[in-house]
């Protein structure tokens, strides 16, 4: 058994997926709220919630990283108590992570350093919203 995350958005869902992808690596599939058949719809889209991702999904490995945008008009904020933890093989590798996902950052929790637990560690709350713990090498 597995755990993978879903993570919502407000509008941004593909930009973010895309940022991501180019990140990580892996395929990213995505499906917009307008590729919904018309009978399964609840209502009329107006053309920027046609292009809100209703589903994407980013799979490295056989893991994935799954996402929407909230349908239009619906409420929501972007992960308010979730964060993605990431770790990478070498402190390097972690720290180019890192840096990638602080430019333009909303919030940096924890600056990247030594921690007991990995031989490099930092959290952040990116600019689309989602909170990441990068660590690199883990010592534990």
């Amino acid at each position: 058994m597995s755990f993978d995350p879903y993570i919502h958005f407000q509008g941004n869902c593909a930009a973010a997926m895309e940022f991501y992808a180019d990140l990580f690596g892996g395929e990213l599939s995505m499906m917009r709220y307008g590729e919904m058949p018309v009978e399964e719809r609840q209502g009329p889209l107006s053309e920027a919630g046609a292009k809100r991702i209703m589903h994407a999904s980013l799979v490295i490995g056989n893991r994935s990283l799954m996402a929407s945008d909230w349908p239009e008009g619906a409420e929501g904020g972007p992960q308010a108590s979730v964060s993605i933890s990431h770790a990478e093989p070498t402190r390097a590798k972690a720290r180019a992570i890192y840096d990638a996902l602080s430019e333009d950052a909303r919030e940096v929790m924890m600056p990247f350093g030594d921690t007991f637990f990995a031989d490099g560690f930092g959290m952040l709350r990116d600019r689309f919203g989602t909170a990441w713990m990068i660590m690199g090498p883990v010592k534990m």
